[in-house]
This record gives structure tokens, sequence and C-alpha cells, in this order.
């Protein structure tokens, strides 16, 4: 890790109430880590009896619709911004869920779970190959498994039964 202020290497120093926190001795600064923000969106219809999900070209996996929350945007506009992007249907209701790092792309994804309004999905042919709608229990054997994409979908699914 390299300040991202000067590029010095940085140093892990111990700081009250925070523990071990990048340092760096040119600055006399901690820098606490930066990453990007995503949301990940667990879609299902007005009957909450199917799961929509997406599919990449190249890929035998499907998976939930995400973005990156863009600078000055909110996560909540995010989730509606990208749903329509990729769809081009709205969002009725949505609601937070919880959030997971991931590791391999330095991202901090926020998992929403939507309600769409009724209509027929249209993907957006730049990033998406296709969308489907799966039953409930028929979703989670489409997503990798021990993924972010299949802990979002449980913790919606429970969401579903509470309602």
């Amino acid at each position: 890790m390299f300040c991202t202020e000067c590029g010095e290497k940085l140093t892990l120093m111990f700081k009250s109430d925070e523990g071990l926190v990048p340092y760096c001795k040119q600055c006399g600064e901690y820098r606490f880590p930066r990453f990007a923000t995503a949301v990940g969106m667990v879609v299902t219809n007005r009957a909450k009896d199917k799961i929509l999900l997406a599919k990449h070209a190249r890929q035998d996996d499907y998976i939930l619709f995400a973005g990156y929350v863009k600078k000055g945007e909110t996560a909540e506009k995010a989730v509606t911004r990208e749903f329509k992007e990729e769809t081009k249907l709205d969002t009725v209701k949505f609601k937070y869920l919880c959030s997971r790092y991931h590791e391999a792309k330095n991202i901090l994804m926020l998992g929403f779970f939507i309600i769409a309004e009724d209509g027929e999905p249209v993907p957006d042919e730049n990033e998406l190959e296709s969308v489907k709608w799966f039953g409930l229990e028929e979703a989670l054997g489409a997503v990798r498994k021990d993924s972010i994409a299949e802990a979002f979908l449980k913790n919606a699914l429970a969401e579903i039964k509470k309602l």
C-alpha cells in the first residue's frame, strides 16, 4: 500500500480505538484504505414469487444486477438508475439488506432487495447477454456457490418469507 498523497510506502501503525491503520511517515498521517462502492440488487416481481437474474457474455453463472455508485450519488439513487439502465424497468420499492466487501475487486457491495414494476425486462445489450426470471429456490441454483450473489440472495429470500 502506498500513500495516495505523496506515494510513500505505508506502514501499519497502531491508532487508539482503530487498531492497526496504514500510516504515511512522509506526511505524518494515517491513510485509511479507499475502495469503490457498488450496489448489488436482488430483484423480484410484485407477487414476490420470481427472481430476475442477469447473464454476461462468456459467463456460465447468472448474477445479480449490480453497478457502481457514482461520485456524488447516493446508493439509493444508484439502485434505481442501474436497474433502469440494465432492464428498462422501473423500481417500485427497494430495501437495503446487508453489505459485503469484495476483496478481489476492492469493492464494498451494498445489497438491496428490489420489487420491479410489471413488464418484460429489456437487457442492455452493451452489458448483458440475457435476463431471466427464476423461481425463488431455482434462483439459488443459478448463481455461483459461496459468492456475494448467493449471500445477498439468501438474505432477500429470508426477507420475502417475512412478508
